[in-house]
């Protein structure tokens, strides 16, 4: 008999002995027909996962296997894949039976196998690729397109239906499974969660989403804890804790875990219906108690700990090593299936030990009675529309920014803190969806620090814990969720998203960069979703990045950093937006063209502090309509060509230019000066390269081909070179921005440390413009010698000098 036939007791599975039996009472928990169901329906699972990562042909095993049968490059994962089939074909019990809503998230790499195999099971997988019908020829189309080149990836990618999360990069498992149950009360989300994952930072984190389900207006999360004993070459950690310490971890975050060990199938089929029946009467339960009894303290929620050999039912021994149980059996057991006649016979063994012609017809069709228990319909987890989440999108109500603009009489006459303005509208939208609750709002710790705090007037901080008497806003029924891990925050928005909703993430600039790799991630989710006509889209992720680099004064150094842009910058083009708006009215405009977007990565970055208004709000909705604009009211060369170009991105960059911009005024009143703001950044590119590109004609006129353009950028200057390179008038850029000079000092100071300020950007117009360097040399030496009084004060003082902090626009 093969190990797929036996499955018996293995020492190398590292099972702890007091977790080894089963309670009696659960050996006969299901029916023999219900055994019956699920055993071949989890075989066949994985005789299709296997032949996904093996066969390129022969897949019903009609003929001996030969090496013309086997993939030249033997690429995926195996020692997930029998945990993950088995959990899923136990849900689709549990979704039959109780007529559950439910979606699964897949949190161990690589698991693809297991999953396309049981999404082509339920016919979920032919429903949305014809060409792969469920009957052998569509097994043939299966196997072969699996890691392969024009076929699919190895995880569970945004080409596999049912998911939301692709498990590739480990960590976000739970906070997308937490994310996806907000605002969905009927909605269950079984989270996988493998043992390899659980030693990220973010998976430790994530256990504390259990704080913030609101049992009444959320759904639940089912974590499964997967405990196989090993990553690619080393066990794991929870694996080899002793089960004491395990279970006081689990608990210690919050749960009632229920414990499944074993290695033989049926007496594993027997305890994981009972654990998962227990668990899904508890959150019945709890979910009953809340929204029926008023029950208003936290929920203990329950778990499932699973823990079964790691490449169960696959080789036991290859080459005299073990492998089976042991980290051997992570990837591909048997590499050496085309060369090695040993190898190629122990695959043959190996699919043939799950008996395929009780699984298949002579067609290659799955035998009705395997299919018992698969959900109808949209119950299917292939097919649930919360994983597709742009079936179930609405619109925002309409945003009134009018509502909320800021009076210019005239350009710089007064200031407001930007932040602050939008907050009043985003409290108008939290207001508008309380009904709905389809908007959300989520940062670190931030909310009110980012002058957003007008939103607790219509929303409090959503709370499931003590709250004291000193606490301030804190809501059981909350839709602002803060929490000081931006792991969590991007996570739970991504599950958020991508389940039908909307929301927005605010964050202090420098501290974005913690999930830069998330967001690299969502990035290639949606431009991969978007090639995929079944798959529709889902709203924007949006980003206020505040706080930012030269307001960080106070912080220091190692709060200043504007660099996310520049990665972020890398990805698709049809995803990436990033915004600069250089005022309060203009932030609104932003906001109003953002929000309601569709498969977006917007990047919006704003200040807090008080700053100038230059715009009205007309002026501003044209000027983001356009991206880039000539200020014609604040140069001087109304009627002629330009002699210079100063240029601003940024809202501190945009009141330097401003300032350097009236004092060439006023100590070179002949000097042509056109002042340009940009406000989307992607309008440096060509159009070739960024949908929002201006084109060659367009940017020439703006910027002229011919003379020296000052830029002052709001980060790092060489990126403002890297969008601007291919233009004619490259050559002529000069761009001031952040370079790595920072400290605790003023703002102004800030400025001068990384030569961006006024007196600088001037400097640098008489050193470009032909002929300035001999004419304007004693107007150089003055405002050199500024820069100098700045240092002397600015060291004695404390404080910028009065006629900084005083300065104002005219």
């Amino acid at each position: 008999m093969s190990a797929a036939e036996t499955a018996q007791p293995n020492e190398a599975a590292g099972t702890p002995a007091e977790e080894s039996a089963y309670p009696s009472e659960h050996t006969d928990y299901l029916s023999e027909s219900e055994i019956s169901v699920l055993s071949r329906y989890w075989r066949a699972a994985n005789y299709l996962a296997v032949g996904q990562i093996y066969l390129l042909d022969n897949p019903l095993l009609g003929e001996p296997l030969a090496p013309e049968h086997i993939k030249p490059r033997l690429l995926g994962h195996w020692g997930t894949t029998p945990g993950l089939t088995l959990v899923y074909a136990h849900l689709n019990r549990v979704i039959s039976a109780r007529g559950l809503d439910m979606i699964h998230v897949t949190g161990p790499g690589h698991g693809g196998p297991a999953t396309v195999a049981c999404c082509w099971l339920d016919g979920s997988y032919s429903q949305v690729y014809p060409d792969v019908s469920r009957d052998g020829a569509g097994m043939a189309r299966l196997f072969q397109q699996f890691s392969f080149p024009g076929g699919i990836p190895s995880h569970v990618a945004p080409e596999v239906p049912g998911s939301i999360h692709e498990g590739g990069e480990l960590g976000y498992s739970l906070a997308h499974a937490y994310g996806a149950a907000f605002d969905n009360p009927s909605l269950v989300v079984a989270a996988i969660v493998g043992d390899g994952e659980a030693e990220t930072g973010p998976l430790a984190t994530g256990w504390h989403g259990n704080k913030f389900l609101d049992p009444v207006h959320d759904g639940a999360v089912l974590p499964i804890l997967h405990l196989n004993g090993y990553k690619i070459a080393n066990p794991t950690v929870l694996a080899r804790l002793p089960q004491e310490e395990l279970d006081a971890l689990l608990r210690g975050y919050g749960h009632e875990p229920v414990y499944v060990t074993g290695e033989d199938p049926e007496r594993v089929h027997h305890a994981l219906a009972a654990a998962f029946d227990r668990c899904l009467d508890r959150i019945a339960a709890l979910q009953r108690a809340a929204r029926e009894e008023g029950a208003d303290v936290r929920p203990r929620w329950p778990m499932i700990v699973l823990r079964t050999p790691k490449g169960w039912t696959g080789p036991r021994e290859v080459d005299g090593k073990p492998v089976e149980g042991t980290w051997r059996a992570h990837q591909v057991p048997l590499s050496g299936v085309r060369d090695d006649p040993g190898h190629l016979a122990q695959l043959e063994e190996w699919m043939r030990g799950y008996r395929p012609s009780e699984l298949f017809d002579a067609q290659g069709r799955p035998w009705p009675e395997l299919l018992a228990q698969v959900p109808d319909g949209e119950r299917r987890l292939g097919s649930n529309p919360h994983a597709n989440g742009g079936r179930l999108l609405r619109s925002l109500p309409a945003l009134d920014i009018a509502r909320h603009a800021v009076p210019v009489p005239s350009p710089g006459a007064g200031q407001h803190e930007p932040t602050r303005v939008l907050g009043g509208l985003l409290r108008e939208l939290m207001r508008d969806t309380a009904e709905r609750r389809d908007f959300r709002l989520f940062g670190p710790d931030e909310t009110a620090s980012n002058r957003l705090q007008e939103v607790y007037e219509v929303s409090g901080k959503g709370w499931q814990e003590e709250v004291l008497g000193t606490d301030e806003d804190l809501s059981r029924h909350g839709r602002v969720l803060e929490m000081l891990s931006e792991h969590n925050c991007q996570g739970w928005l991504e599950g958020y998203l991508l389940t039908g909703r909307h929301g927005l993430f605010s964050s202090y600039e420098a501290f974005i960069h913690i999930v830069t790799s998330m967001a690299n991630q969502h990035a290639k989710w949606l431009k991969v979703s978007r090639e995929l006509p079944w798959r529709m889209p889902v709203s924007s992720l949006n980003y206020l990045l505040t706080s930012h680099v030269w307001r960080q004064d106070h912080n220091g150094f190692s709060h200043q950093d504007p660099g996310f842009v520049d990665h972020m910058v890398n990805k698709d083009p049809e995803t990436i937006r990033v915004y600069l708006p250089p005022d309060a009215n203009s932030l609104l405009a932003v906001a109003a063209r953002t929000l309601d977007s569709r498969d977006r990565i917007n990047i919006v970055v704003a200040g807090k502090q008080p700053s100038f208004d230059w715009l009205d709000l007309d002026e501003a909705v044209h000027h983001v309509e356009r991206g880039v604009s000539v200020w014609d009211w604040a140069g001087t060369d109304t009627g002629r060509a330009p002699d210079v170009v100063l240029a601003a991105a940024g809202d501190v960059p945009t009141t330097e230019v401003m300032a350097a911009a009236k004092l060439l005024r006023e100590e070179l009143p002949g000097l042509a000066v056109r002042v340009v703001n940009v406000v989307d950044l992607m309008r440096l590119l060509p159009p070739d390269q960024h949908p929002h590109g201006l084109n060659d004609r367009g940017f020439d006129a703006v910027f002229t081909t011919d003379k020296p353009v000052i830029f002052a950028y709001h980060g790092y200057p060489w990126l403002i070179h890297r969008l601007t390179y291919r233009r004619r008038g490259h050559d002529n850029f000069h761009v001031r921005g952040y370079k790595e000079e920072g400290t605790t000092t003023t703002p102004f100071d800030m400025l001068v440390l990384n030569d961006m300020d006024r007196y600088r950007l001037a400097m640098d117009v008489i050193d470009r413009v032909p002929g300035l360097a001999l004419t304007a040399i004693s107007v150089r030496q003055r405002l050199k010698d500024k820069r100098a009084d700045h240092r002397a004060y600015v060291v004695r003082e404390g404080q910028d000098l009065p006629e900084i902090r005083e300065w104002t626009w005219s």
